[in-house]
């Protein structure tokens, strides 16, 4: 075969397979269509339907909630919430301690009282035992206890004529309303002198007065008044423990009514609320030897309740009592027992009812409806001529001799 005969096959050998080749990739093209459509048809999804607005934002907010920041401020809420539950556990925990110890600082009051007046030769209360406590462990409301002096018997006869009761009602007082009365006096300077056998017949008389381990002074009225605190709450389990002059009015069932509103408050102070001014001049009533201790001169004193009458609840008369030696003394009574609860989480309730005037004065409050606790002349510190007008103003400011028997404590 010539060359070119060779060349020509060769040609048609070369075209022949070319088009073998591009049917033979068109099939397998097509086969391959047919094969896919065949075996990956995508599957249909039923009862799949449109997401909602609402849907979808609440999709946003559990999205969100796998945020790292959001469960980062989860655990932080969560953590303060524990660290809070764990302050009010504590807090609670405190507060379970604090009234135990005021129980525990009221028996050692108690006992220290009860060892005093057994080394100082006094009888301790009937209802005491040798611990200062009481066996029966009777509750009183009240103990008001009437500060008076060897001099003022006629003004003791004058409150016995008026306001407060004797004999059996006296009693039944203290049975039936767990109200405790007494004239509150120390002894002179000469003990077992005729002052002091006076008093004592009177005591036997009456049975209304309290004798303290106290030398009787007019400069020692604060001394008298940690005292007389010391001894009234070991010898009775008291709510409040008033302190009242001998020449103040006062209306006992309104005075009841008055501190159980207040009853549940652990540290209470109430009275009628002043601030006067620290006098350092020499020779004035009231002159205070300590002024320096307020500042600049003409300053006043911290807010303290007027002497005439105030109250305190028994943890704060507990804690004069196991405190009364190291509680400072200044020349007014008043400011000293304002003194002895700064720094201390008390609350002071300033209540004027405990201040009223003479009449007219309560004598229109007492027509109005709203009866005064206490009624005196501030001029005179107490009732001017007390033995005199007390009972004028018991007449017309008076709250009715059956109050005390139908009030409610």
């Amino acid at each position: 075969m010539s060359v070119k005969n060779r060349e020509q096959n060769s040609r048609s050998s070369s075209v022949i397979s070319q088009r073998w080749t591009l049917l033979l990739c068109l099939g397998s093209f097509c086969a391959g269509l047919f094969f896919t459509n065949r075996m990956w048809t995508a599957p249909e999804f039923k009862g799949l339907t449109r997401i909602t607005a609402v849907e979808a934002e609440s999709l946003k907010l559990v999205s969100e909630g796998c945020n790292p920041k959001s469960l980062q401020e989860k655990d932080v809420k969560r953590e303060t919430e524990d660290i809070l539950e764990e302050v009010s556990k504590s807090d609670n925990a405190i507060k379970k301690l604090d009234k135990t110890i005021s129980n525990l600082e009221m028996e050692l009051a108690a006992a220290k009282a009860a060892h005093e007046s057994i080394r100082s030769g006094s009888p301790l209360s009937e209802d005491l035992n040798i611990t200062g406590q009481s066996s029966g462990r009777r509750k009183y409301l009240m103990v008001i206890g009437i500060n008076t002096a060897f001099s003022s018997r006629k003004r003791r006869d004058s409150i016995r004529a008026t306001w407060m009761p004797q004999g059996e009602k006296r009693k039944k007082l203290e049975e039936e309303k767990g109200i405790i009365i007494r004239f509150v006096i120390g002894h002179s300077a000469t003990v077992g002198g005729i002052l002091d056998r006076a008093i004592e017949a009177e005591g036997r008389k009456h049975g209304d007065i309290l004798r303290l381990d106290h030398v009787e002074g007019y400069l020692e009225l604060s001394a008298k008044t940690k005292k007389y605190f010391a001894t009234a709450v070991s010898k009775w389990d008291a709510e409040f423990f008033i302190k009242v002059d001998d020449d103040v009015h006062v209306n006992i069932a309104t005075l009841g009514k008055t501190l159980v509103r207040h009853r549940k408050k652990p540290r209470i102070y109430i009275g009628c609320m002043k601030s006067g001014p620290v006098l350092a001049q020499k020779g004035v009533r009231y002159h205070e030897p300590e002024y320096w201790k307020f500042g600049e001169a003409g300053n006043k004193y911290f807010r303290h309740a007027t002497g005439q009458l105030y109250a305190v609840s028994k943890d704060l008369a507990t804690y004069i009592a196991v405190n009364q030696h190291v509680l400072h003394k200044y020349a007014n009574e008043d400011v000293s027992l304002g003194a002895w609860f700064i720094g201390l989480d008390v609350e002071h309730i300033d209540d004027r009812r405990l201040c009223c005037g003479t009449p007219p004065d309560c004598e229109w409050k007492a027509q109005a409806g709203n009866v005064c606790v206490a009624s005196f002349d501030w001029t005179c510190a107490g009732i001017c001529r007390s033995v005199d007008r007390i009972k004028d103003v018991h007449r017309r400011c008076g709250e009715g001799e059956n109050a005390v028997w139908k009030a409610a404590f």
